[in-house]
This record gives C-alpha cells, structure tokens and sequence, in this order.
C-alpha cells in the first residue's frame, strides 16, 4: 500500500532537483554576465589611459557578448510559462499539394532539426511516414532539453511555401503548406488521465528504413482515442512495447494540450477576444521567388535571408514571437 506514495515522493523530489538545478544554471549565467560586464568596464577603462592597436576591437567584441548574454537572460524571462521548460513533440503533417508539399515538409523536417543541433538540442524521429515520390506525409520529432518547449510553442501552425516547383515541368510558381504541432513532453501520468477502455491500439509493419526484420514483424503502433479523434503513432523503435511505451507518450501530450487549449478557449470567451483556432492558421511565410522573404504574420519580424532560416536561425522569430506573447500583443 505504501508503493504509491514512495513513488509519488520520488516524482516530488525528482521535480525539485530539475527546478533547482534550472535555477542554479540560471543563476550562473547572471553571475558569468556580471563578471563580463565588469571586464568590459576595465577594459574599456584601460583603453582610453593608455590606447593600443586592437584595443578598440577588442571592446568591440566584448560589448557583442554582453549584448548576446543579456539578450539571453531576457529569453529566460519570457519562457515562464509552467511547461516551458519541458522537452518538445513536434509534429509536422503535409498539406495539399501532392509532392510538392511532402517535399516542403520534409525542408521544415530539417530547419527544425538544425535548429536543435544549433541549441545543443536532442533529436530523435519517433514517426515518418515517407512521401509518394519525394519528401515527406508526416512526420514526429522528440526533441529533448531544456526549455525545448518554451521555444519552439511559437511554431505552432501553418507554415507556407511560396516558389518555382521543382517538380513543375513549365517552371511554375507554387504556394505549399505544412502543419507543425507542438505539445510538452508529459511524463506524469497524474497530468493526463487514459482509460485505455477508450484507446483503439493498432499493429502495423514499419514504413520505415531499417534492418533485416523490418517489413516482416508488425511492431509499429498506432493509438485512436475514441473520444476526442486523437491518433498517434509510432514506428522508430525496434519492438512492439516500444512503438506502444512511445505511442502512450505522445497521446498524453496531446490530450494534454487539447486540455490546454480548451482552457485558454474559455479564458478568451471571458475576456470578450474572438480567436479562431484552426487548421488555416498561417503563421509564416517562406518566399523563395520571386523574391526572397520569410515572414512571421503575428509579429511582422522578418528576414531576406531564407537560407540561413531554413538552416536553423530561428531564434529571432521565436525571440519577437515570445516578447509579443509576454506584452499580449498575440
């Protein structure tokens, strides 16, 4: 009878540990930026008694890093919000369009992932459901560390593709979509409640790349909860149990965001603000020609610089995004 309580104090003093430890890092950046603060004053001090060659570059480039640190610590700040600091599922899902989508997808499938190496992030595939011909339908990422969430819950929505298609014979211009959904990484089972009597589990062969078994057992999983539509899956892992511990994961991150959006729902109704939810949400737009554009439509932050997006410079859409959010403009 005890067995429940034990563990409920172990998850206790797990969260306690976490929290404390994200303080302290925290702490010790202030503390890194204060020390580099008061270098900068020394040097700058110095400089102006007794000048030499580089000096002025040198000042230069430490008033670069404070800049960068306080920006840093500002970002901090912004991401308060109680499941911010949990790791990220994402989840990407081609819109109509054919090919032609499944190959943007499969683009938005690496920002992201340069995007996460870029932050020292975690990336593991836990779904893809490869393209007809190229690209990819779908695909679920887990993205593991800290703070994942609370950066990348701006990307939630539709995303937009304006170029010449490469799979257009005549060379003609083509708008593409693709959906990315975030959800919090939801250990917890107290968070989530699942009557597994309300979840239809499926078996199925893996799509998949992979070894000499692959195709011949059905150890990929599919999970339907009946109530609300919800459908997961998962076909990285190599056995059933996995595919299914996986497959639990991500449906109680999304119950749980569900839940989430239900809540800010009813807020808004309170407080009189119409806001449509919906699956034509377009939250940027990425132009490759006729010219060269990507546009974040809720902040208006913007950048001629396409590739350098598209290899994981996100931050300053994600930075101008979380900055509105904290002063309610979105």
């Amino acid at each position: 009878m005890g067995a429940p309580d034990f563990w409920d104090d172990a998850a206790k003093a797990q969260q306690m540990n976490q929290e404390l430890n994200d303080i302290k890092i925290n702490v010790d950046k202030y503390k890194s930026l204060v020390a580099k603060a008061d270098d900068l004053e020394a040097l700058w001090e110095l400089a102006m008694e007794e000048p030499e060659a580089g000096m002025e570059d040198e000042v230069k480039d430490t008033i670069k890093d404070v800049q960068a640190g306080v920006r840093a610590l500002e970002l901090e700040v912004l991401l308060s919000g109680e499941y911010d600091v949990n790791n990220a599922i994402l989840t990407l899902h081609a819109g109509a369009g054919g090919t032609e989508a499944q190959d943007w997808t499969q683009m938005l499938l690496r920002m992201y992932g340069r995007w996460a190496e870029r932050h020292g992030f975690g990336v593991e595939t836990m779904d893809l459901l490869p393209g007809d011909e190229a690209g990819v339908k779908s695909a679920t990422l887990f993205i593991r560390g800290h703070n994942a969430y609370g950066y990348l819950k701006s990307e939630k929505g539709i995303h937009r593709l304006v170029r010449i298609s490469p799979f257009d014979a005549n060379a003609r211009r083509h708008t593409s979509f693709s959906a990315c959904d975030i959800m919090p990484e939801i250990d917890d089972a107290q968070e989530v409640t699942i009557d597994m009597d309300d979840v239809r589990v499926d078996t199925y062969r893996s799509s998949g790349a992979g070894g000499q078994h692959i195709n011949k057992t059905s150890s990929a999983v599919r999970m339907t909860h009946i109530p609300t539509g919800v459908v997961v899956q998962c076909q990285n892992e190599r056995s059933q149990i996995q595919n299914r511990a996986q497959c639990l994961k991500m449906l109680r991150a999304k119950l749980f965001e569900l839940e989430l959006e239900k809540k800010e729902e009813e807020k808004l109704k309170l407080e009189g603000v119409q806001k449509k939810i919906e699956w034509g949400s377009q939250i940027r737009s990425y132009v490759f020609q006729p010219y060269t554009l990507v546009k974040d439509h809720r902040t208006n932050a913007e950048t001629g610089n396409v590739q350098a997006v598209m290899d994981g410079e996100l931050d300053p859409f994600i930075e101008a995004f979380l900055a509105a959010k904290a002063n309610h403009e979105i």
